[in-house]
């Protein structure tokens, strides 16, 4: 009698732990853990209480950012979120994000440089 115990007692846990092995309901593979996938939410808010401690200051009024890719593409950010902390030389630019060629945002460039160009003409002249 002894014995039978120690095996009902044996039986018992194997099916616990079977139990807890399975995922899904009966005729489902047997996992060792469940994948949890990450979305691209937790990865922001870790982010951005990564540079919250960093005290990042906003910078208001930028209207684009352009980052220049050894390709010979870009990234292009337009009316960008831009903070940043320059001691710990830190800058954290957010928003959407193009991923253009120069030949597509070349003429809106000269535009801005000829603009440039008259308001350094006026404060010197």
């Amino acid at each position: 009698m002894d014995v039978d115990k120690v095996r009902m007692e044996k039986l018992e846990k194997l099916k616990g732990m079977s139990d807890q092995v399975r995922i899904g309901g009966k005729g489902t593979a047997r996992r060792k853990k469940k994948v949890v996938h990450k979305n691209a939410a937790a990865d922001d808010k870790k982010l951005q209480s990564s540079l919250k401690k960093l005290n990042l200051n906003t910078i208001p009024t930028i209207e684009e950012v352009n980052m220049y890719k050894p390709d010979g593409t870009m990234i292009h950010f337009k009316n960008p979120k831009v903070q940043a902390a320059p001691q710990a030389n830190v800058f954290a630019v957010s928003g959407q994000a193009e991923y253009k060629t120069l030949n597509d945002l070349f003429p809106n460039m000269l535009n801005q440089w000829e603009t440039a160009k008259l308001r350094l003409a006026k404060m010197n002249g």
